[in-house]
């Protein structure tokens, strides 16, 4: 009777061993086998996926030559690729331009959505329309606190106020008493609430300073005229990655001492963080949001998922510095950071 209870222990344990194996075989090997092709597939431009081939289109409120949005493009399109969806990309930093680009969307009827809420205003009635006719809706980086009332299915960005209260805090870190905060585009929701978030965390003084962002020596000449006639202000924090090297030639044009620091990272703002140009940068992960956004809506039309519980998923805020600088510079140059 024992040796048969321990034939039946020693039987179990061979078998456990084999199935342990066969299991680590479908894990290790197996699993490896399925990352590996969906790699090679993603590398050759081809789906890792044999879903149907929706269409889905992405209306922002900027883009073309905006680095920014180059990297929120690009992130799109590789999800695009990797999840076989044909992808349709327009812009327009005007809110109705841009409401009017979404509505040839919904006329094509097109299989999901992504749209900044910049402008939300201009955007509410669009936004409606899509989901009467069944047009899922994603929105991205701009517009969170309208997102859910407007009937989109998520966003995905930073929450600007947070993103700001993290740039008042940083400030007081690094002993900074005046601050200029830079707006590049009036009208813009998010930007509004980056510098008063800003201002409610910073302990000095923040003041707001308004130019034109498509014209950049106007805005390197207002943000020099400002320092110069106030020699006080010892930081400057613009909103985007192309103003940042603006503001950094206009300090020197006014000799004055104030840090600089800014909004979003690319390329210029790694090598400017190296070199000590720049105190510090806001990364909000743009390549996340645009590959996230489709991935999302690949996953809602396959398989119902949403991530967020009813709450933006979160992309940023990231304050990046001199430290965090080299190790993310290869990931700029490449346009992905």
């Amino acid at each position: 009777m024992a040796r048969t209870r321990t034939g039946v222990r020693a039987l179990g344990a061979v078998l456990a061993a084999v199935l342990g194996a066969s299991l680590a075989g479908c894990s290790s090997t197996g699993g490896k086998r399925a990352a590996d092709a969906r790699k090679a597939q993603a590398a050759a431009g081809k789906s890792a996926v044999t879903t149907p081939r929706w269409t889905f289109a992405m209306v922002t409120h900027s883009g073309d030559g905006d680095t920014f949005w180059d990297i929120v493009q690009s992130g799109a399109e590789q999800a695009a690729v990797k999840d076989n969806i044909n992808f349709l990309y327009s812009h327009n930093d005007e809110g109705q331009q841009q409401a009017q680009l979404v509505q040839a969307a919904i006329d094509k009827k097109v299989d999901g959505l992504i749209v900044s809420l910049a402008k939300p205003d201009a955007m509410k009635e669009v936004v409606a329309k899509a989901e009467k006719a069944g047009i899922p809706v994603i929105t991205v980086n701009s517009g969170s606190e309208q997102s859910k009332a407007y009937g989109a299915l998520t966003h995905i960005g930073q929450d600007e106020s947070v993103a700001g209260e993290a740039v008042g805090d940083e400030l007081d870190k690094r002993g900074r008493k005046k601050a200029l905060c830079v707006l590049h585009e009036q009208g813009n929701v998010g930007h509004e609430q980056r510098c008063a978030g800003a201002k409610k965390t910073f302990g000095g003084e923040l003041q707001n300073l308004y130019v034109d962002g498509t014209n950049m020596p106007d805005v390197q000449a207002s943000i020099e005229a400002k320092l110069q006639a106030d020699r006080s202000i010892d930081a400057v924090v613009t909103l985007g990655a192309p103003f940042a090297d603006a503001a950094v030639q206009a300090k020197k044009t006014a000799e004055s001492t104030a840090e600089v620091d800014t909004f979003d990272l690319n390329a210029k703002v790694a090598t400017e963080l190296k070199a000590g140009t720049l105190g510090f940068a806001v990364d909000q992960q743009p390549y996340l949001q645009g590959y996230q956004a489709v991935d999302l809506l690949w996953l809602y039309k396959y398989n119902a998922n949403m991530l967020g519980g009813g709450r933006p998923v979160l992309t940023g805020p990231q304050i990046i510095t001199k430290a965090d600088a080299a190790e993310l510079q290869e990931y700029t140059e490449r346009g992905t950071r």
